[in-house]
């Protein structure tokens, strides 16, 4: 490969896998991350998997200086940009800590790309951008319309890079509009490992399968669904790491905005992947249903045809290999990275 690849956020779930991902298609990576919402231990846990020595540098997004000095001296060649804050019930608590670091220190990676004349760039973008009422599978055309601080900075920065590519020829950019990813690498080394309550279903059912947690709550069993649960698109977090590859091989021959849901273009009910998560840990998970959340929707899954045709990607991960190896991950690692 030409250049490397400096990855922000690097540490964190999607970023670590996807820093796997990339080193074994031959990639040369740079991870920059300040650790706020990640642990330095994934750094020797990728050791482990690479067999090869992690280059690392401990700054963070909005530090104009450390950006410049990484990206001037010319050994990097495109940035993958996943270091964002990402809780959408935090995001309504704290929007400004939302809007100032995945806005505002997107937009200064993105001053400093430019001034160092580095114009490939691959976007952690989210689901979260459409809108609510957007009929099923969701396109990549369908309306946008965030519910959430957290959502708005997605979809604020979307509009930013599309603004940049048409005034500017030389960018080249792929946001990918990740649906739910889930599971862990195969060798249970690195995996999810939310702070506080996780805010997603299956490191939630994890954590009451080792016995961190009481019982699942699942909100609603009313919708009109097969089995009354909501119904979400999964994805394996190792096929979303290797959207990222193909998107930078993608962006190698195409100039311009590229915006691509990455799921699996099915969907699984939150009682299914129960179910399944029963099968893989060998023992029953407590549950009570609650009323439906605020702003839930019934069922939200990913129409992949843009994916395959452009990116020459799919989801090959079953529901039952992320349940697998979810489960490999947290009996490893009880307590995460702590």
């Amino acid at each position: 490969m030409s250049g490397k690849v400096l990855i922000t956020g690097g540490a964190g779930y999607i970023g670590s896998h996807t820093y796997v991902a990339l080193r074994e298609a031959g990639f040369a990576c740079l991870i920059l991350d300040n650790f706020s919402n990640s642990s330095a231990r994934v750094l020797e846990r990728l050791e482990r998997i690479t067999g090869a020595r992690v280059d690392v540098v401990d700054a963070d997004i909005n530090d104009a200086k450390a950006l410049d000095a990484l990206l001037m001296g010319g050994d990097i060649d495109s940035v993958i940009h996943f270091a964002g804050w990402k809780a959408v019930g935090e995001s309504s608590q704290r929007p400004l800590k939302y809007y100032d670091n995945n806005v505002c220190g997107t937009v200064n990676l993105l001053k400093s790309m430019q001034r160092c004349r580095v114009t490939k760039l691959v976007f952690s973008s989210s689901a979260t951008v459409y809108a609510q009422e957007a009929s099923m599978p969701l396109i990549e055309s369908s309306p946008r319309a965030a519910t959430s601080p957290y959502g708005r900075t997605k979809l604020m920065v979307e509009e930013i890079l599309g603004d940049l590519c048409h005034t500017d020829p030389s960018w080249r950019i792929a946001a990918l509009r990740y649906f739910n990813p889930v599971g862990a690498h195969a060798s249970g080394l690195i995996g999810e490992d939310p702070t506080g309550t996780p805010n997603n279903l299956v490191p939630f059912i994890a954590q009451v399968a080792i016995g961190r947690r009481e019982r699942l709550t699942i909100f609603g069993d009313d919708y009109p669904t097969a089995d009354g649960t909501g119904v979400r698109d999964y994805v394996h977090v190792l096929d979303v790491a290797e959207g990222h590859v193909a998107a930078l091989r993608y962006l190698a021959d195409n100039p311009g905005l590229i915006n691509v849901n990455l799921g699996t273009g099915r969907g699984t009910s939150v009682l299914e992947m129960l179910r399944q998560y029963e099968l893989a840990c060998g023992r029953a998970i407590p549950f009570a249903i609650a009323a439906r959340r605020q702003g839930d929707v019934a069922s939200c899954w990913a129409d992949i045809a843009k994916a395959r045709e452009f990116l020459r990607w799919q989801a090959t991960r079953s529901i039952a290999e992320m349940c697998a190896d979810s489960w490999r991950w947290q009996q490893l690692n009880p307590d995460g990275y702590r």
